[in-house]
C-alpha cells in the first residue's frame, strides 16, 4: 500500500497591524500651533511693529521744535549718524564700559566662585551675603556708589584711600566712566559668580581626583582641568553679560548724566539725550536702528559660538 500523504499545512500569515489612519501634516502642524498663535502675535505687536515705526521715523527729517518741518530725507539721518562725533564717542564708550564690567566682573566671578566652592562653616550664609548687590535695583545701586562710596569728603573710598595720599578726590566729575564702571562690577560679579558656581559643583570629582593621582599641582588641575570644563558657563556669562550691560541707562543717569559733556554718554543714553533733549526725532531713531542691528549681529555670533562649544562637547563626550 502506499503511503498516504497528509497534506502540507500552509505556515499562518503573519498578522499585520492595523493601519493607523493618517493625519494630514497641515491640519495636524496647525492644531499643534495654533495655542501659540496669541504669544506670537502679542510679541509682533510689541516688538516688530514700534521698531518699524522707528525705522519710518528715522527716514523722516522730524525735529519737536519744529513740527512742520517734516520732510522724507530717505538715508540722510543715516548719514549724520556716521558722522556724528559724539556718536561715535558714545560707541567707543559703549565698548569701553560693557567690555571692562563684563572682564572684570567675570574674573571677580570665579575668584568668588572657587572659595564659595570650598566646605566651611556659614557658606550658605556667605553665599546669600555675596549675592545680595544682584537683587538691588539698578537706581539704588547708583545712588549708593555716588553718595556713599564714591563722594568726595565723606566717601567710604576716599577714606579707604587717604593713607595713600587720595583725599577729596571726586570721582564721579573727574573719573565718571571709572565710576559706573565700579558700580556696574559691584552689580554684576555676583551673576557672574553663581554661573561659574554652577559649572564648578557640575564637575566630577572623579576627575580631579585623577589630576591629583597624576600629581597635577592645584594651578595645573585649575588650569587644564576645571578651566576648560568653565568654559561654557564663562562664555554663557559673557553673552549675557554683554547683552544687558551694552543697554545701561539708569546708572549713567544716576551717576554722572552723561557727563561732564559727554564723556559718560553710552549709545542708549546718548539716544535719550537726541530725543528728549534735543528734540531731534529723526536721527535719534536713526541711532536707535544701528544701535539694535549692530546689538543683533554681535549677539547672534556670540550665540553661534556658544551653540558650536556645545556640539563639540557633545560630540566629544558620545
Amino acid at each position: 500500500m502506499s503511503a498516504v500523504t497528509a497534506p502540507a499545512r500552509e505556515a499562518p500569515a503573519a498578522a499585520t497591524p492595523p493601519e493607523r489612519p493618517r493625519r494630514s501634516r497641515g491640519g495636524g502642524g496647525w492644531a499643534r500651533r495654533a495655542p501659540l498663535l496669541p504669544a506670537l502675535v502679542f510679541m509682533l505687536v510689541v516688538t516688530q511693529l514700534p521698531f518699524l515705526a522707528t525705522v519710518v521715523y528715522s527716514l523722516r527729517s522730524w525735529n519737536l521744535l519744529r513740527p512742520d518741518s517734516q520732510a522724507w530725507v530717505g538715508l540722510a539721518n543715516y548719514a549724520a549718524v556716521f558722522t556724528d562725533r559724539q556718536f561715535l564717542g558714545a560707541a567707543a564708550n559703549t565698548v569701553l564700559i560693557t567690555a571692562s564690567c563684563v572682564v572684570v566682573a567675570m574674573l571677580l566671578g570665579i575668584g568668588l566662585a572657587l572659595l564659595l566652592d570650598r566646605k566651611f562653616r556659614g557658606r550658605g550664609v556667605v553665599r546669600t551675603l555675596v549675592i545680595t548687590p544682584f537683587l538691588i535695583l539698578p537706581v539704588a545701586t547708583a545712588l549708593l556708589w555716588k553718595h556713599i562710596m564714591l563722594e568726595p569728603v565723606f566717601g567710604l573710598v576716599n577714606f579707604v584711600l587717604s593713607p595713600f595720599g587720595v583725599e577729596s578726590f571726586d570721582w564721579v566729575s573727574q573719573a565718571p566712566v571709572f565710576s559706573v564702571v565700579a558700580a556696574l562690577v559691584w552689580q554684576w560679579t555676583p551673576f557672574m559668580m553663581l554661573l561659574v558656581l554652577a559649572g564648578l559643583q557640575s564637575q566630577g570629582s572623579d576627575v580631579l581626583e585623577a589630576g591629583q593621582v597624576d600629581g597635577a599641582s592645584r594651578w595645573q588641575t585649575f588650569a587644564w582641568i576645571t578651566l576648560p570644563h568653565l568654559r561654557r558657563y564663562i562664555e554663557l556669562g559673557v553673552l549675557l553679560g554683554s547683552v544687558y550691560v551694552v543697554n545701561t541707562f539708569d546708572t549713567i543717569y544716576m551717576m554722572t548724566q552723561g557727563g561732564p559733556g559727554t564723556a559718560s554718554s553710552n549709545l542708549p543714553f546718548y539716544v535719550y539725550q537726541r530725543t528728549f533733549l534735543g528734540f531731534d526725532i529723526g536721527q535719534s531713531a536713526a541711532m536707535g536702528v544701528v544701535v539694535v542691528v549692530g546689538t543683533i549681529i554681535v549677539a547672534t555670533l556670540a550665540l553661534r559660538l556658544i551653540f558650536r562649544t556645545f556640539m563639540n562637547a557633545q560630540e566629544a563626550t558620545s
